[in-house]
């Protein structure tokens, strides 16, 4: 074992040279002094067999051997990683099945990207994905069919713990041929009188709400025409010119045709997303699993880089 972790260490320092062509540079990147570089790279050479590298008063250059190991040495070393990910998964109890809700938004909110990158981390984790409105996976999630989900909503019952990964403006969703389609910025309040599509108050009750309040607020009550269990349902009627919406800006990237996303002027309140997950699950709790904790882990640096 001792000989492989040896010959992994000189194929790892074997690469950055072949990335860096510069041996001081390399011996910066491995935190390392620049001889036992050296000497590492002589030990990989005579065990090949064959020179690696030319050496000369202009720099460094792989030779034709040495490109045919960079391609191969980084495939072993990938290989090798997985191995050892899979063993350390195993022994760590991140084996088995992770359920995960979300609500349709949150698809345009980066989550595909972080699921990508957290099963690919943990590849004998079986990560399940179901879409629910908010106040569906608060049920699910209280009767623990769900490990951790994606709401819109702040009215969370005691006894959960949550992280907050996005908060976004909402928009005024508009078919292209409106004659305010065109507008920079939009008041809400020009909005009065046109028929609205929103998502049901049973499955988004916050939202629900919130658009009556703002309405409100801007001194009319909406005409509520179009109701829908789905967001982009909601911006598929707007684009075929049957209402207006206000939907979070994330719905943009949707691309939806007939439909045109514009600013909101004045003070509105954003949309926010929380990932929701049990205490008594948590990464402190007494029932603690390990694939949830390294998940909550993973939420909170894909929303801490946001």
């Amino acid at each position: 074992m001792e000989n492989k972790s040896t010959e992994l260490r000189h194929l790892r320092y074997f690469l950055v040279l072949a990335e860096e062509l510069h041996f001081g540079r390399a011996a910066q990147r491995l935190s390392m002094t620049q001889p036992p570089l050296s000497l590492s790279i002589q030990q990989l050479e005579a065990s090949i067999g064959a020179r690696l590298f030319e050496r000369n008063n202009r720099g460094v250059a792989l030779t034709a051997a040495g490109q045919a190991l960079q391609v191969s040495a980084r495939a072993l070393l990938e290989q090798a990683d997985r191995m050892m990910r899979e063993a350390r998964d195993v022994g760590e109890g991140m084996t088995g099945s992770l359920e995960i809700g979300f609500a349709g938004t949150v698809l345009y909110l980066g989550l595909p990207d972080m699921l990508r990158r957290f099963e690919g981390d943990h590849p004998r984790l079986r990560v399940v994905l179901k879409e629910l409105s908010s106040s569906d996976q608060l049920t699910e999630l209280m009767h623990d069919r769900l490990d951790v989900g994606f709401v819109h909503t702040t009215r969370v019952p005691a006894g959960f713990e949550q992280i907050k990964v996005s908060s976004q403006p909402f928009m005024a969703c508009l078919p292209s041929s409106h004659p305010m389609a065109r507008r920079r910025r939009l008041a809400l309040s020009s909005l009065k009188g046109e028929p609205f599509a929103l998502v049901s108050r049973s499955v988004s009750p916050d939202y629900h709400d919130r658009l009556l309040a703002m309405c409100a607020g801007a001194g009319f009550d909406p005409e509520l025409r179009y109701v829908s269990r789905h967001w982009l349902s909601v911006v598929s009627l707007v684009g075929q010119g049957l209402g207006v919406a206000l939907v979070p800006a994330s719905l943009k990237a949707a691309s939806l045709p007939g439909a045109k996303f514009v600013p909101l002027a004045g003070d509105i309140p954003p949309y926010e997303t929380y990932c929701l997950w049990k205490t008594s699950r948590s990464t402190a709790g007494a029932e603690s699993t390990p694939a949830l904790g390294a998940f909550v882990q993973a939420v909170r640096a894909s929303a801490q880089a946001v």
